[in-house]
């Protein structure tokens, strides 16, 4: 049995967010990440962010990691990581946790609080020979890439023009990969227009209004077959066959909250934030008096806000233990508050501000 401060359980941009800010005020923090290396989405993304100079605005994911990574080591005398390491439970009768470490190293934590930042899982469809070795989350693709340097394949169907798709499709293009089409099930493209912009200029062309209808071979996909479809996501045109060795699916988020449930905190469905989310006051809290939430597991959004998230949920669980004064826990709330209106605000962010008000709670009685 381990005992810690604060629990961060996933270390991607959220997790590593909650975990320098909570060891910035003194608390011991103990970071859990089931990956073998630390800085989830962070480290596989090559493109650069959008926002403002708070937001890295111009800096590409996996430099932003590497920021993170010097922060942490600056705290590393509050901080213990663990890499490889998965948590398995979480036991309401007396707030233990349980972790794996590898595939056979079992223990357990007591924390005094916890943030659960334990990000998205990618959501898959279903059709025919979806299970063929060559179909791919955009995940996936993206690990072997960016992370391991290993190109998935010769010729890949991407299905859906999402942000995710768009820049997945162009990283497979500046690997030298053909990307032979888009299909996208709504009647626009759901990404941005700069994105989109850079696969149409090298000549991939977008099917809106289209699925992929199946894959196509015995032992490996060798193509796929994909179709129009009608408002209602019908069949409703001719199929077309296309010659691809790699399908790869990009078609959503949905948070991960196993550990949520587990925890018994309050769960509400919110379509705009892309699944089943946490219910939780500004800062983060949950109806659980022991567990924040940041990042996707608290609503599919973007890199940028996951980080500020983080960092509200740190400053919360500092303040829970009796660290920092009341006045600097309220100028940092106060201005990672103000970041994140900001990467909220506009045209863009409405339906995330709408999915935000259907899940918050002004506080909770602890």
């Amino acid at each position: 049995m381990r005992e810690t401060e604060v629990l961060v359980v996933g270390g991607g941009p959220a997790g590593l967010s909650a975990a320098i800010e909570a060891a910035s005020f003194g608390a011991k923090v103990t970071l859990v990440d089931s990956d073998l290396a630390l800085g989830g989405q962070l480290i596989k993304q090559t493109h650069k962010f959008f926002g403002s100079k708070n937001e890295r605005a111009g800096t590409r994911g996996f430099k932003i990691a590497e920021e993170l990574f010097r922060e942490l080591k600056d705290k590393e005398e509050n901080i213990e990581t663990f890499t490889n390491c998965t948590v398995t439970g979480y036991y309401k009768e007396d707030g233990v946790v349980s972790c794996v470490k590898g595939e056979d190293e079992y223990f357990h934590i007591k924390p005094k609080k916890i943030v659960m930042a334990t990000g998205a899982q990618e959501r898959i469809i279903p059709f025919p020979n979806n299970h063929l070795p060559g179909v791919y989350g955009a995940g996936a693709i993206q690990t072997l890439m960016n992370v391991y340097g290993v190109v998935p394949g010769d010729r890949v169907l991407m299905v859906g023009a999402g942000n995710i798709g768009l820049i997945v499709s162009y990283q497979l293009l500046q690997a030298g990969v053909q990307v032979v089409g888009i299909v996208e099930a709504m009647d626009k493209v759901g990404g941005y227009w700069v994105h989109a912009a850079k696969v149409r200029r090298l000549g991939v062309p977008i099917y809106l209004r289209h699925t992929v209808k199946e894959a196509i071979g015995e032992r490996f996909v060798e193509g796929a077959v994909i179709q129009e479809i009608d408002e209602k996501f019908q069949p409703t045109g001719n199929e077309m066959k296309v010659d691809v060795d790699i399908i790869c699916l990009a078609v959503g988020l949905t948070p991960t909250c196993e550990l949520l449930w587990q925890a018994g905190c309050k769960m509400a469905f919110v379509p705009q934030l892309c699944g089943y989310v946490a219910q939780r006051d500004k800062n983060m809290r949950t109806s659980h008096p022991d567990i924040w939430v940041a990042g996707d597991a608290a609503g599919i959004e973007e890199a940028s806000s996951a980080m500020v998230e983080g960092r509200i949920a740190g400053v919360g669980v500092a303040k829970a233990l009796g660290y920092g004064t009341q006045e600097e826990i309220e100028k940092r709330l106060k201005e990672y508050h103000g970041r994140l209106a900001d990467l909220r605000g506009g045209e863009v962010g409405a339906k995330i501000r709408e999915g935000i008000a259907l899940c918050s709670v002004e506080c909770w009685e602890v």
